[in-house]
């Protein structure tokens, strides 16, 4: 499993104990460092059956100071996943691919009945 997720984030601390209590094994990838590639966006775009909006974070600084409220819409879900494998801060977080299953599956957001749901 790979977790995107930054460091400072309450919510993402909340899945690291979760993915820690059901012994996971997960490689971490910071967020603020590396964003997740266009595949990876992609696949979880899949699994929110094409809600583009599912995958940003809506709340982050980065979202308001480039107006993504107003020019998400105007995007192509392409030009969308480009912008969002360019600039992690753009990721709704967590961020959880857990392409190494025989089932793979991906979470954004952290909802710990939900996680339970995919995971247990």
């Amino acid at each position: 499993m790979k977790l995107y997720h930054y460091p400072n984030c309450s919510t993402c601390r909340k899945a690291r104990t979760f993915l820690s209590k059901i012994e996971a094994q997960v490689e971490l990838i910071n967020l603020a460092e590396q964003a997740p590639s266009v595949t990876e966006l992609r696949f979880m775009l899949e699994c929110y059956e094409g809600q583009i909006k599912k995958l940003f974070n809506t709340s982050g600084v980065q979202y308001r100071e480039l107006n993504m409220k107003t020019r998400l819409p105007e995007l192509s879900a392409e030009q969308a996943l480009e912008l969002l494998a360019s600039n992690g801060l753009l990721v709704k977080r967590p961020f959880l691919l857990t392409q190494n299953t025989a089932q793979p599956k991906g979470l954004v957001g952290f909802n710990e009945q939900q996680w339970s749901d995919v995971l247990l």
